[in-house]
């Protein structure tokens, strides 16, 4: 079957240079699988969030278990950057697939058998996170070794975001139906099924060739090294904290999304489907529209504007009681949010040098995955004492606000990223 979609994306998708980066086999063979597992994936993500609610009734243990899910990400991705550095960033992420797929395999049991409790959910959410520590800078890092044509890095990225979002449309709605039909345990085995395609794919499907780093120094001296050269360079340095600021008040809109359904909207899990469903469309048309740029100069505006487009959605979401409402605005909030993070991150891997690429998108993946869970922990305690549309009018004036602070601090970084894509090629400012 994985032959048959390489295939087609092969001999009639490829005419078309939005997706250039699939020009590369291996690319293509992993962007084929990782579609698959993230259909799945999503479709774990909604159930796991409805579930939390119907045991439970409480948006701050809704946003607990978003915590106890990615917080360790904030701890030990550093760490884990070291090791995507040190050994093939390919195993890293295959037996992080496996362990994913026994996590979903152990909650579908759990929830089909009527043994499901709250602790469970937690210990079973941080093995996630722990997981996800390593899988995330390997995952980030994996991409540039898949690629054939250095040029087409940007697309790549682009094409993930669009693929993750792609799949954010597909998931939910099919999610919303399945919990309503049979509930929540079967989304849990349709995900930890989908899970063997992609560890198919990293097993045997593209075989990546790595040089052998034999590093000399100890795993703390280059874990010193990789923090001082990422928090020494201004535009990276900037980027994260952008990335950081985004993480920690924007995208803690999802977690509250359940408890926004239900309470702000009156439905049930097919409402909340259609609102991740409408945030995941606007997700993907904006990695679509990044994936169709020729070139990553220009990304900066990007960032900017879609960070203040962000804010006003968050806004807009605070004071939406209709559902075809929440859903247009839902959409606007996908599109700039993707938009901004997905030109972050493009920025910073063409920034970045090879031997620092998995050390510095360790951080990325602290700013994006660390940060969300303490957003996560405080946009639930905020929501249980203000209630959920005005922790949304919180966030979307915070974000409002650094996007003013990037906005003036944009042009102080413009040099410093000219003179490296000068040196790589690129032909105009960004």
């Amino acid at each position: 079957m994985l032959s048959g979609f390489n295939n087609l994306i092969k001999h009639h998708i490829l005419s078309n240079r939005i997706f250039s980066s699939l020009e590369s086999r291996k690319y293509r063979f992993y962007f084929v699988g990782q579609g698959i597992s993230l259909i799945g994936s999503w479709m774990q993500t909604i159930a796991m969030g409805w579930l939390v609610y119907r045991l439970t009734g409480s948006v701050f243990l809704l946003g607990f278990v978003g915590f106890t899910n990615q917080i360790p990400s904030f701890i030990l991705s550093p760490f884990a950057g070291v090791i995507t550095d040190r050994f093939s960033r390919q195993k890293i992420m295959l037996w992080a697939q496996i362990i994913f797929m026994l996590q979903a395999l152990a909650i579908s049991l759990l929830v089909l058998t009527d043994h499901i409790a709250i602790w469970h959910i937690i210990l079973l959410s941080l093995l996630f996170g722990i997981t996800s520590a390593f899988d995330a800078p390997a995952r980030q890092a994996l991409v540039v070794d898949l690629i054939d044509d250095p040029k087409n890095l940007g697309n790549a990225i682009a094409l993930n975001s669009a693929l993750f979002n792609g799949a954010r449309l597909v998931g939910p709605a099919i999610a919303g139906i399945v919990i309503a039909l049979v509930g929540e345990g079967i989304c849990f085995m349709i995900n930890a099924l989908s899970y063997l395609a992609i560890i198919y794919v990293l097993y045997s499907g593209i075989p990546v060739k790595m040089e052998n780093h034999n590093p000399k120094n100890s795993i703390w001296q280059e874990l010193t090294d990789g923090f001082r050269y990422t928090f020494r360079f201004k535009p990276i340095r900037t980027l994260l904290v952008m990335l950081a600021i985004l993480s920690l008040f924007g995208t803690p809109f999802t977690t509250l999304m359940p408890a926004f359904a239900s309470e702000i909207l009156k439905g049930g899990s097919h409402v909340y489907g259609f609102l991740m469903s409408a945030t995941g469309a606007g997700a993907f048309v904006g990695a679509i529209y990044l994936a169709s740029r020729k070139s990553v100069l220009g990304l900066g505006k990007i960032i900017r504007y879609n960070s203040y487009l962000f804010g006003i959605a968050l806004l807009g979401i605070a004071f939406s009681n209709y559902l075809w409402l929440a859903m247009l605005v839902a959409f606007a909030a996908g599109f700039s949010i993707i938009s901004a993070i997905a030109s972050i991150n493009t920025l910073i891997q063409t920034l970045a040098n090879e031997d620092m690429r998995g050390r510095v998108m360790s951080f990325y993946a602290m700013a994006l995955m660390g940060m969300s869970p303490i957003g996560n922990f405080l946009a639930g305690s905020v929501a249980s004492g203000i209630g959920i549309s005005y922790t949304f009018v919180m966030c979307g004036l915070i974000t409002i606000l650094s996007a003013g602070w990037f906005t003036i601090y944009r042009p102080r970084l413009r040099n410093s990223v000219y003179k490296i894509y000068m040196e790589k090629g690129f032909k105009s400012k960004n």
